[in-house]
């Protein structure tokens, strides 16, 4: 993309424009159908029946039924009416960071906004289960099975619910968490999540709308990740949806569109599925697959991930490589051991990134993981590009803080190994850092320790 001066920059954290910015075949799309119609989805239109068939094919064939609406926001409070009309229950599992929209309905689910309030901030039909995060989470990459002992954190949420005389309405997650840090849920959590909410009468809501639409590269749906033996009662989308124009969708079930239908409260929405809109949505769709993005997210992805894990092996700021085509997270730590989250370094290293006209983006609870989210025809050059960038700056930080790198740090990890060869491992090892505050990580002397002579050349955060 390019400012108004004519630089050039490369976009690693633009997924809403999902095709590229200002595709000329949607561009196109969009100009043809203003000029010929655009009215409310009152009426009828060839565009609106044509988009609710291509996108529904996408999808397994319970997921039939279309609402489409404006934004992201919309598109979760309407799965939330939909969820809360299916049984008359009220009560909604959430997980820890999750973000679902701005609206007052999804602020009240989203941890990542209502946190920051104050610990009164939680309403009483709210219930926070813990991400299923196997690098900083309850239970890690060392745990026999994470998916089944995350899905019991769910399950003992639910039996402490109804003791208190309250009825789950849904279960809402993103398919894969993008604010909470990045965080790829392990296979089968989310079978045995629904196995547990549909036994309390629940729905379960997969919220696609940062990850949907071919991001993945195996799948078209980032909840296809968990397998074919699992299938959401909702399903919403947002963001890549109309590659920057303001659309969205809902897809549900047959059962659950009609228990809603039969509430008696009409819904209508003045430009959700509008001709104009619609015919975006179809061009999005074109465009994906005339040019091979979702196998292009696969190809380039992978070796994104490539590049990256080299760079794990190479620098002690980074403690975990996490991703799934073009969906791509780099925990920065200032200890590998305790993973004690690297803020200040991220903000600076993001900071540094676009004074090189590249642009990339810092997220998570610690705002310590660079997330790489690119429009879909990144490429593998791109990927080389600015991971090159950020091997220079990690060697700078890591030079300026006294911090070992390269064939050093695996003389050291050899040097623990031999040690502590049959003794038990220090509690510290493992030590949790989800309790942590945010705040501590931003040291009054940005990244620098204490006592650590600071070089002449002074690196700002």
């Amino acid at each position: 993309m390019f400012d108004e001066t004519g630089e050039k920059y490369l976009d690693c954290i633009n997924n809403v424009a999902h095709v590229g910015h200002s595709h000329p075949y949607v561009t196109k799309a969009a100009t043809k159908q203003m000029e010929l119609l655009n009215t409310n989805s009152r009426f009828l239109h060839d565009n609106l029946v044509q988009y609710a068939q291509r996108l529904t094919a996408t999808l397994p064939e319970k997921l039939s039924v279309c609402y489409f609406v404006n934004s992201g926001s919309e598109a979760n409070d309407l799965a939330l009416r939909l969820a809360r009309q299916y049984h008359g229950h009220q009560d909604v599992i959430t997980l820890e960071n999750a973000y679902h929209g701005h609206v007052t309905s999804l602020i009240d689910i989203s941890p990542y906004k209502f946190n920051q309030l104050g610990k009164d901030s939680k309403k009483e039909f709210v219930h926070v289960a813990p991400s299923p995060d196997i690098y900083r989470g309850k239970y890690r990459e060392d745990h026999p099975d994470p998916a089944s002992a995350y899905a019991e954190e769910v399950k003992k949420i639910i039996e402490e619910t109804q003791k208190n005389g309250r009825k789950i309405a849904a279960f809402i997650a993103e398919s894969m968490q993008s604010c909470g840090g990045q965080v790829i849920p392990p296979v089968g959590y989310f079978q045995k999540v629904a196995e547990y909410v549909h036994a309390a009468g629940g729905v379960f809501i997969a919220d696609e709308v940062q990850v949907g639409f071919g991001r993945v590269g195996k799948h078209f749906w980032a909840f296809q990740l968990q397998g074919e033996d699992f299938v959401p009662d909702i399903v919403t989308m947002g963001k890549p949806i109309g590659n920057g124009h303001p659309m969205s969708c809902v897809v549900t079930t047959r059962e659950i569109a009609e228990k809603f239908g039969a509430s008696g409260l009409e819904y209508f929405n003045t430009f959700g599925g509008n001709p104009v809109s619609c015919a975006i949505g179809l061009a999005v769709l074109d465009v994906i697959e005339k040019e091979d993005l979702q196998g292009n997210a696969m190809r380039v992805g992978s070796y994104l991930l490539e590049l990256l894990v080299e760079q794990k092996k190479k620098h002690p700021l980074v403690g975990d490589i996490r991703g799934v085509g073009l969906f791509v997270g780099v925990d920065l730590v200032k200890d590998q051991q305790k993973r004690t989250p690297a803020t200040a370094e991220a903000l600076h290293l993001i900071y540094k990134l676009k004074e090189q006209k590249i642009l990339l983006s810092a997220d998570g609870p610690y705002r310590n993981i660079l997330k790489f989210k690119p429009p879909m025809c990144f490429t593998m050059e791109d990927a080389k590009h600015v991971v090159e960038k950020i091997d220079v700056l990690l060697t700078e930080m890591e030079e300026a803080t006294g911090m070992k790198t390269g064939n050093d740090v695996s003389a050291n990890i050899q040097c623990k190994i031999k040690a502590n060869e049959g003794s038990p491992q220090p509690e510290s090892a493992n030590e949790s850092t989800s309790h942590l505050n945010g705040a501590a990580c931003r040291q009054e002397n940005g990244f620098y320790p204490e006592k650590h002579s600071v070089p002449s050349k002074t690196i700002r955060t």
